[in-house]
């Protein structure tokens, strides 16, 4: 009992020691962000045009298909339980709430974890196990500024956009299964679906996106500063980025669609 009492106490321990070590690395990259300018520590704007395009023009195409059929799916899912009740058309409120809400900032963000969030902890983690990361502290650049900044800054603008990409290729596939399979006036589709979407919506889903673009990027990028081990420490340090993402990304889902529900905002 005493022993297990002890590994409890040892994984608290170690969770909260990483939680503050994020926090800490967030703090820095705010410093970096915020102050650095000022100090004659400016930031490298084509590096953030660079990730930019790597994190939202080349994610583009997958974000599309994926909220697309998603949309698709949910039409048709909810179709034939709405039929019963006789309002077949109320398909259109319930695909766009959903998606905007929920559906698009959610999957938008798990789409660009498993592809960005990977790609910045196998980075990072290479460049600390090939010791480049010393490297840049002995010619006294700080990595955080050199590499956590830029991909931070082009993922919190990114992700919103690509999040607005989602949503439209979500409704519009809601709209070819509404118009085409359910036979719903193209007209009462889109007048029932702006009559169901109100700014709260889009808001909601546009703020979740902000935050889950920190979350992706501080992940990403303590697991490849906490790299170990070579090439196998790369690989697992990749895999434990991307799994952290996807839950913190449903726990903050959670949090803040609770402080949405309950609150006036």
């Amino acid at each position: 009992m005493i022993n297990f009492l002890e590994k409890i106490g040892k994984q608290v321990k170690a969770w909260i020691s990483v939680s503050v070590e994020s926090v800490q690395l967030l703090l820095t990259t705010l410093y970096w962000i915020f102050v650095g300018p000022w100090k004659g520590k400016g930031i490298n704007g084509k590096t953030v045009f660079t990730q930019m395009v790597f994190m939202g023009y080349h994610s583009i195409i997958i974000v599309f298909f994926v909220m697309f059929f998603t949309g698709i799916v949910l039409a048709m899912q909810s179709a034939p339980q709405l039929e019963k009740m006789g309002g077949v058309f109320y398909v259109a409120g319930l695909v766009t709430v959903s998606v905007c809400r929920e559906l698009g900032p959610v999957l938008t963000a798990l789409v660009v974890a498993g592809r960005i969030g990977a790609a910045i902890a196998a980075e990072i983690g290479s460049m600390q196990v090939n010791e480049q990361l010393e490297a840049l502290d002995t010619m006294a650049i700080s990595p955080i500024r050199y590499l956590v900044v830029p991909k931070f800054l082009a993922l919190v603008i990114m992700l919103p956009c690509l999040t607005v990409i989602g949503d439209g290729a979500g409704l519009f596939g809601g709209y070819v299964i509404g118009t085409q399979s359910l036979r719903i006036n193209s007209g009462l589709y889109i007048q029932t679906a702006a009559k169901f979407l109100t700014l709260k919506d889009i808001y909601t889903g546009l703020s979740k996106s902000f935050v889950f673009a920190i979350i992706i990027v501080m992940v990403g990028s303590y697991q490849g500063f906490k790299t170990k081990g070579g090439a196998v420490g790369v690989g697992k340090a990749t895999t434990v980025g991307v799994v952290v993402s996807f839950i913190l990304i449903i726990i903050a889902d959670c949090i803040l669609t609770g402080i949405y529900f309950f609150s006036d905002f």
